[in-house]
């Protein structure tokens, strides 16, 4: 009897687990935690590259349509899909999130270390950013565009009515060497946008670095398009984005 207690006592000893070492501790909690933090890269990555993105403005180029401080949701679905072959074109009116062309930007051009295309994937505010630009879709592939001082935009011969727009321009863009970037190269002749580009100006007319400047926006560039307002300061009510492709005929 005595000895049948003996291995009963011994056989329940073998079955308790011993203590965790501190050592062993410490590698279960920085295990869980790396495999924590993998997990949410993972999908930060996949929901910012593949459907959405916050952005705010910076700058006064959008106004009246989107003022300093705005926070906006930036879609992406639709540009994803165009990537892989279906319908869904931009169009004249989009409120377009975009990386400029250095001509663009102070010479300064996207980063392509790994550091830099992690930036771009994850968003992380503490990690070095691209800058992005936010303008309107004016041109499309294959338009002849015009803006006269005082009137507004032309459109294949025909005046653009944008009721977005803050005011009329104060110049005249009507030949390509009236673009900055395309005198400097010694280019001239009619603005026509070319295939797989866009012709992108801000509302905030006369205070807008856009394709008067820098010339045409390579579709590749585009970050996605902008959605909604989400945040604006109460006592003002957030204007919906408006496309148009109304022309005034003569």
């Amino acid at each position: 009897m005595q000895l049948k207690e003996e291995i009963k006592q011994e056989h329940n000893s073998n079955n308790i687990m011993p203590e965790p070492t501190l050592k062993t501790k410490a590698y279960l909690f920085f295990k869980e935690i790396v495999e924590l933090i993998v997990v949410t890269l993972f999908l930060l990555i996949v929901i910012r590259q593949g459907f959405i993105e916050a952005r705010y403005i910076p700058s006064e180029s959008m106004v009246p349509t989107l003022k300093i401080n705005d926070r906006l949701i930036v879609e992406k679905v639709t540009k994803n899909l165009r990537v892989v072959g279906l319908d869904f074109p931009i169009k004249r009116g989009d409120v377009l999130v975009f990386y400029p062309p250095a001509e663009g930007n102070r010479g300064k051009d996207l980063h392509y270390d790994p550091l830099s295309i992690f930036a771009r994937w994850t968003g992380l505010p503490f990690l070095p950013q691209d800058d992005a630009y936010i303008k309107r879709v004016v041109g499309l592939p294959g338009d002849v565009i015009e803006i006269h001082k005082g009137e507004g935009v032309y459109i294949n011969g025909k005046l653009l009515i944008e009721s977005y727009a803050n005011e009329v321009p104060n110049y005249n863009c009507i030949d390509l060497s009236d673009i900055d970037v395309y005198r400097r190269e010694g280019k001239s002749g009619k603005i026509v946008v070319p295939k797989g580009h866009l012709f992108m100006m801000g509302d905030n007319r006369n205070r807008s670095q856009d394709s008067h400047v820098w010339g045409f926006l390579d579709t590749r560039r585009i970050v996605g398009r902008a959605a909604v307002i989400v945040w604006r300061t109460l006592k003002e009510k957030p204007i919906l984005f408006q496309q148009t492709e109304r022309l005034l005929n003569f």
